[in-house]
């Protein structure tokens, strides 16, 4: 079961997270928000995570991916809440 303060609570941080990331010009940090995201995505509810991958083994957890995935996750998210 996926509940709304699961929901509420990867909605804030991967929006926060994602916010830095795209206007970052540094490659350490965003090395270090993919890190971060990649170990929340590991702890975070399997039954939201299932739903926000789609399928996809990898999600939140693909550098060549990366931002394509986690725009997706927020945007789900947000329509979730």
């Amino acid at each position: 079961m996926i509940t709304k303060d699961s929901i509420e609570t990867a909605y804030s941080f991967l929006h926060q997270k994602r916010r830095i990331y795209v206007h970052s010009t540094l490659s350490w940090q965003r090395d270090d928000i993919e890190m971060a995201i990649a170990d929340y995505a590991n702890e975070m509810s399997p039954e939201l995570l299932s739903v926000l991958a789609k399928g996809k083994d990898d999600f939140l957890r693909d550098h060549k991916r990366f931002q394509e995935d986690i725009t997706e996750a927020v945007d789900m998210l947000e329509q979730m809440l």
